[in-house]
Formats: C-alpha cells, sequence, structure tokens
C-alpha cells in the first residue's frame, strides 16, 4: 500500500471546506471509489461537492435532522435557511439525492429520553467517542449510516463521507459501510483529512 498523505487542519471550521473537497476527490480516484455521502446543513457543501466532482455516481447529501421549526444558520454572507430549497435544488439539478431524517447516532428516541429522564444512551456513548477525534468523524460515520439505511449505497464498495462542525467539510473518511442495524460491520478505513482542535 502507498504512503497516503493526511489534511490535518489547525482547527475545524468552515474555511477547511475546499481543501477537504479536492483532497477526497484526489483520493476518491486513487481508490476508484464512485460514491459519496455528505453532511449538508443548507445543501451548500452538497452542491459544492456535485460541480468538483461530477465523476461520482453517486452523491448523497445528508441534511440537518428532521426538527419541528424553522433553521436559519449564519454564513460569511448572511443568514441561511437551512436546508435551502434554492440551493438544494440547483444540487439536485447536478443529480445530488438528499435525505433529511432523525441523526443515527445522537437523535430519536433516545434524544427524548435523555431529555426527559437524563442519562446518557448507548448509542450517544458512541457518537461521543467519535468526538475525541473531530465532530466531523461522528457526522460523517453518522450519515453514512443514514444514507445506508434508506438504500442509497451500493453496501459492497467503500464509499467517501464527508462531515464537520458548523458549516462546511473539514473531516474526510473512506468508509466500509453499513446499515444502523449492522453498526458494527463499519469501518473507517482511512482518514482523508482531520481538524486539530475544536474551535
Amino acid at each position: 500500500m502507498p504512503k497516503v498523505l493526511v489534511n490535518y487542519y489547525e482547527k475545524e471550521g468552515l474555511e477547511n471546506t475546499r481543501e477537504t473537497l479536492q483532497a477526497a476527490k484526489k483520493r476518491a480516484a486513487e481508490l476508484g471509489i464512485k460514491q459519496l455521502v455528505v453532511a449538508t446543513t443548507t445543501g451548500q457543501t452538497a452542491l459544492d461537492c456535485a460541480e468538483l466532482m461530477p465523476e461520482m455516481d453517486t452523491i448523497i447529501g445528508v441534511t440537518m435532522h428532521a426538527v419541528d421549526k424553522e433553521v436559519f444558520v449564519k454564513r460569511p454572507g448572511g443568514m441561511v435557511e437551512a436546508p435551502n430549497p434554492e440551493i438544494i435544488a440547483k444540487a439536485k439539478e447536478k443529480g445530488v439525492k438528499f435525505y433529511t431524517g432523525v441523526h443515527s447516532l445522537m437523535g430519536g428516541v433516545s434524544s427524548a429520553i435523555k431529555r426527559e429522564f437524563g442519562g446518557l444512551p448507548d448509542v450517544e456513548l458512541i457518537a461521543r467517542t467519535y468526538f475525541t477525534i473531530s465532530v466531523g468523524t461522528k457526522v460523517a460515520v453518522e450519515c453514512m449510516l443514514m444514507a445506508a439505511d434508506a438504500r442509497y449505497l451500493d453496501m459492497s464498495q467503500d464509499v467517501i463521507c464527508l462531515g464537520g462542525w458548523r458549516g462546511g467539510a473539514d473531516t474526510a473518511l473512506v468508509v466500509k459501510p453499513a446499515y444502523t442495524h449492522t453498526f458494527f460491520d463499519c469501518k473507517i478505513r482511512e482518514f482523508i483529512a482531520l481538524p486539530r482542535e475544536r474551535n
């Protein structure tokens, strides 16, 4: 196996997005990976992936988890609705498929139990363990699980997974995918990009 460079960033955040996507594109080409899952709050990072990586057979954008209120996020140009219908439409025109649902590792009924009764649900323990690497690691793996459960992935092939924190992508992984109910079959094969510190 050849030596592979990993992009390390001093801090997590939006400013790492372009470099992360370029590193993911390069590694996907080297490994022949044709499917990508990307966390995308507004839809912009998914659109960026589609524009930079038209050679991908599958790009899945996993948007904000299902919530019962409008959500807006701060971006360099001001507050943006999340997910943003105009951005989502542009990305769909470029072939991106989207999934919005309950987060696999920190969401659903286990979150309701935590809020109501306290304690740390088992599945959140897994999520918080991923946080020790980076928030984006948890997000990337979680989005892969959601896309797999929605049957958007070829489960016989590795997938590039992108995640981050508060916009953009600062973490990129090569992952052997798994469904939520077969979680322990998931394997993080490689890190492509990773922030060293939390903001």
